[in-house]
């Protein structure tokens, strides 16, 4: 079941409690009604609210204190807060706006204009409420529509009614039905008007809506679908025709769904009237007021920017008048002119349409409109003149942020096919990145072969030849020196194509993961090295009970390599030791021998990056080049300490195998 939105109406008077809960409860909202405040204190800790709306001048609190109580409160940390007051002067506005309100209304106040308010910060905010299957009836019979109904609420769909086009229009602009069935002729605006402001709405254009006629006349069927109507339906007809026109028009725009839009034309709007006459400001805000617009008054420009600031109209009327007692002069129209300068030129508000209001046209007129106003409307045309200009402009500016948003809407999405586009070409391009890796590493595994037959053999023929004449009693001594470089050279070039075979191992083929006895394996490398060089004296310490996660073969590589390392470099360093632990899941291979600058530790792990002469500490620079490839193959990380003369440490990690 769908839940309904619930509403708190705060107020000590009880014919606005009265008359907010009515239209409240006709829209649809469930209603909570408070007369003081600690009634609403009490409500607060009650229940949770998708709707607060509070008086500003209540008998035993102020309502913007309890505004601050709603924002201590977890349980209505979600919901909208409207400020309800007949202090409507621009400071108390922006009070209660900057306290926390997402609107003010001030008194008088239409309910309507609450109720579609705060159905707007609603939709903004997100709210759980659903228009899925939502039919909007406009009908002025209220027992036809009682009986419409009751049909489609049979058929399973959700029902909103209206009596009157006006009334319909700005139902569809605070629900957003999925469809409206409006008879042809009504009170008012007629069916077909009604339509064509539908489609004149960008919010609303795409809506599905069916035009109920008792004639039977072809004309008067073509003219409803030159309206705009998706489909007719004579009242005459049986209730079934109405379904199934019905159902068909909504399969037809479920396939191609509109791009929804964040505020319709009908919705809500607010107008700023700044500087105007006092009469004629009374006569213009009842006018507007009955196309539903909230007219909030600014006596001075800086009390209309103090307002734009806190929150921007829809609409701004400005006087070049006498305002509020003042003589009429070039003087106030020039203010007004400065005004609308003002206003237009900060970038956020400049689109706001703004209309100058002014006793004659002529001179004045032509310097409104070069000051950036986009209209100008003399006082003597009426207030009736205004209200059209106003609705005129609202319109165009709805159409024009719609362009703009869509704009922005196609932009967005030809980024995205963009970036899909690159996507796309990334993936393809690192496949074949990969076919061709994988054939290098054929290759290379192919030319580790050749190296391992082709190269070493003719290398130990030369070795076994050099032995074999250095045995020889009748070599010189000469060439016994020469045969010693020989050998010498040989034997390097043996170890380097040895190491270089160990790397190619060591970066390819697969991981075999299992549970490694770190501590036995390097007893056994410690032991291997005390028997080849029994002459050594290295004092070696094993921290026993060490395991890590990782492939047996290559941990074995790891420690050999290190540790050979070590043992070379304490070669000349009296009392040598050697240290292989772990510590908090870090293992490290320790030694007090000839150690390295510590700026230069990253050259270590580089192919062929060696720190030493080859006279000083012979060797052919890939072992750690090695040990750093299976490191990171395990998803682990080396790296080196030391200084020169104090030895150095060997740190690394062997995470588990990520699953």
């Amino acid at each position: 079941m769908t839940r309904v939105d619930t509403v708190l109406i705060v107020d000590d008077s009880l014919t606005v409690r009265m008359d907010l809960d009515e239209v409240f409860e006709e829209a649809g909202f469930h209603t909570v009604l408070a007369a003081t405040g600690a009634e609403a204190r009490a409500a607060f800790q009650r229940e949770r609210f998708d709707v607060i709306i509070l008086d500003v001048l209540l008998p035993d609190a102020d309502g913007v204190d309890l505004l601050r109580d709603v924002g201590e409160i977890p349980l209505q940390a979600g919901a909208v807060r409207i400020l309800l007051s007949s202090e409507a002067e621009v400071k108390d506005r922006v009070r209660g706006l900057a306290t926390g309100a997402d609107e003010y209304v001030g008194k008088p106040y239409d309910g309507h204009f609450v109720v579609a308010r705060s159905r707007e910060l609603l939709r903004a905010r997100g709210s759980p409420a659903s228009h899925a299957r939502t039919v909007l009836v406009i009908d002025d019979s209220p027992t036809f529509r009682a009986v419409v109904t009751e049909a489609l609420e049979e058929a399973g769909y959700a029902v909103l009614t209206a009596g009157t086009g006006e009334e319909g229009l700005r139902v569809a602009a605070d629900r957003r039905p999925s469809a409206v069935v409006v008879d042809g002729m009504l009170p008012g605006i007629d069916g077909a008007t009604v339509i064509r402001r539908i489609r004149l709405d960008a919010a609303l254009r795409n809506l599905p809506c069916l035009l109920l006629t008792a004639s039977d006349d072809y004309a008067t069927e073509l003219q409803i679908l030159d309206a705009g109507a998706d489909a007719f339906v004579r009242k005459q007809d049986d209730f079934a025709v109405l379904l199934a026109k019905l159902a068909a028009v909504l399969r037809q725009t479920a396939a191609a769904l509109p791009i929804d839009a964040p505020r319709g034309m009908h919705g809500p709007k607010k107008v700023l009237m700044i500087g105007a006459d006092p009469g004629y400001l009374t006569q213009a805000q009842a006018a507007l007021r009955e196309d539903g617009y909230e007219v909030v008054v600014a006596r001075h420009a800086d009390d209309a920017m103090a307002m734009l600031a806190a929150q921007p109209a829809d609409c701004v009327v400005l006087g070049a008048m006498p305002a509020f007692g003042v003589q009429a002069s070039a003087q106030a129209i020039a203010e007004a002119r400065q005004t609308c300068e003002r206003i237009k030129d900060v970038p956020g508000l400049r689109d706001i349409p703004l209309i100058m209001v002014g006793l004659e046209d002529g001179e004045v007129m032509l310097s409104s409109l070069s000051a950036g106003a986009d209209d100008y409307v003399r006082t003597v045309d009426g207030p009736g003149t205004l209200r059209a200009h106003v609705r005129a402009h609202l319109r165009r500016k709805h159409l024009q942020d719609e362009s703009r948003r869509i704009r922005e809407e196609l932009l967005t999405r030809e980024i995205m096919a963009a970036e899909e586009r690159a996507a796309r070409d990334a993936a393809e391009t690192r496949a074949r990145m990969v076919d061709e890796l994988e054939w290098r590493n054929r290759e290379l595994e192919a030319f580790s072969g050749s190296v391992s037959h082709d190269l070493r053999a003719p290398l130990q023929t030369i070795l076994g030849f050099t032995e074999q004449i250095l045995d020889d009693p009748d070599t010189t001594d000469r060439a016994r020196q020469d045969l010693n470089r020989i050998h010498g050279a040989a034997w390097r070039m043996a170890a380097l194509i040895e190491s270089l075979l160990l790397l190619a191992r060591a970066s390819r083929g697969d991981i075999r993961r299992d549970t490694v006895d770190v501590t036995a394996i390097a007893t056994e490398v410690v032991d291997d090295f005390r028997q080849r060089f029994p002459d050594r004296a290295v004092t070696t310490v094993v921290t026993p009970g060490m395991t890590a996660s990782g492939d047996v073969e290559l941990v074995r590589v790891v420690l050999v390599n290190l540790f050979g390392n070590a043992w070379k470099f304490t070669g000349r360093t009296p009392h040598a030791r050697i240290e292989i632990g772990c510590a908090d899941g870090v293992f490290h291979v320790r030694d007090n021998g000839a150690g390295f600058p510590a700026e230069k530790a990253d050259q270590l792990f580089r192919p062929f990056g060696r720190l030493h002469t080859n006279d000083e500490f012979p060797g052919t620079g890939i072992g750690l080049t090695t040990v750093w490839r299976i490191i990171d193959r395990h998803g682990g990380r080396i790296w080196a300490a030391g200084n020169p003369g104090e030895g150095a440490s060997f740190n690394f990690t062997l995470p588990p195998a990520e699953r």
